[in-house]
């Protein structure tokens, strides 16, 4: 009994983030999560870009003439 317990306090956040993968995807919720991940990086660039508009413009220039 005390080697669970060990074993749990140890690794408890281990053993929640796998049943909880387990769970997202066996319930297809992956989707669902990749969807909001995806939401939430558009955002995050489009704020980017409008605070930053002169740089953004800079850099893609700077690529181009790589190009």
């Amino acid at each position: 009994m005390d080697t669970i317990k060990k074993i749990w306090s140890n690794y408890k956040g281990a053993i929640i983030g796998g049943i909880l993968a387990i769970l997202i995807a066996l319930t297809g919720l992956y989707k669902l999560v990749i969807c909001i991940v995806l939401i939430a990086l558009g955002i995050f660039v489009g704020n980017y870009v409008q605070k930053n508009k002169y740089d953004v413009k800079e850099k893609i220039k700077e690529f181009i003439d790589k190009l």
